[in-house]
Formats: structure tokens, C-alpha cells, sequence
């Protein structure tokens, strides 16, 4: 698959889910700003750290193994999510439409996935 990891729709997917998670962190209690609100952060930002750094690498087993952790890290992201919601850091309506990003990241990284695993070897 050619062109930039700009081209994947995962990674600009994943990108335009990262401000939302900062903006919505940013509401969490202070006590939270170096707990949930900065691992939910992180891990937000490893999913499209992930796919750039998979798509850079030069054979399809490497950008597999790093898709892999961007799904890792959506999962993070997801529970991270619903523990927000749990203990009510985040609307029960801003958790769900945040599940509905992390749904649709998933499905396209999966798409990704399944596509570089049919690729026959060299």
C-alpha cells in the first residue's frame, strides 16, 4: 500500500479524536490530572503515534506489530473511557459519542490489518 501514514484513514481518524480527549480532560478533577485524564491522554495519542510509526517502518510484519499496538492502545482508550464515565469525569452522552470514535478507529485499523496480512511475502 503506497503513499504516507497522512493517507490512512485510521491515523487521521485517531488524530481528530486526540483534541476532542484533551478538551474533555481538561474538565476532570485536578487530582486526576496526573491519573486518568493523563494515561487517557497518552494512550490517545499512541493509537495515531502507532499507525505513523508502522506505516514509516520497512517491511508489513513491522507495521503489523505496531497496528497491533494502536489497537492495544484504542482498548486503553475505550476503558479509559468508561471508567471516566463510571465515576462521572465524562457525560454518560460524552463517553458514548467518544465509544463511537474509538468503534470506527477500530474497524479501520482492523480494515488495515487484514489487508497487510493478505499481502503475500516477497
Amino acid at each position: 500500500m503506497s503513499g504516507t501514514y497522512r493517507d490512512l484513514k485510521a491515523w487521521q481518524a485517531a488524530m481528530e479524536m486526540v483534541p476532542e480527549v484533551y478538551r474533555l480532560t481538561r474538565g476532570f478533577p485536578r487530582e486526576e490530572l496526573y491519573g486518568l485524564a493523563s494515561q487517557l491522554r497518552r494512550a490517545a495519542v499512541s493509537i495515531a503515534s502507532n499507525i505513523a510509526e508502522g506505516k514509516g517502518r520497512s517491511s508489513d510484519k513491522e507495521l503489523l506489530y505496531f497496528l497491533s499496538n494502536a489497537k492495544g492502545s484504542l482498548f486503553e482508550v475505550e476503558t479509559q473511557i468508561m471508567i471516566a464515565d463510571r465515576l462521572g469525569y465524562l457525560s454518560h452522552l460524552q463517553a458514548e459519542e467518544l465509544l463511537s470514535r474509538t468503534a470506527e478507529i477500530g474497524r479501520l485499523l482492523n480494515g488495515l490489518i487484514k489487508a497487510f496480512r493478505n499481502i503475500p511475502a516477497a
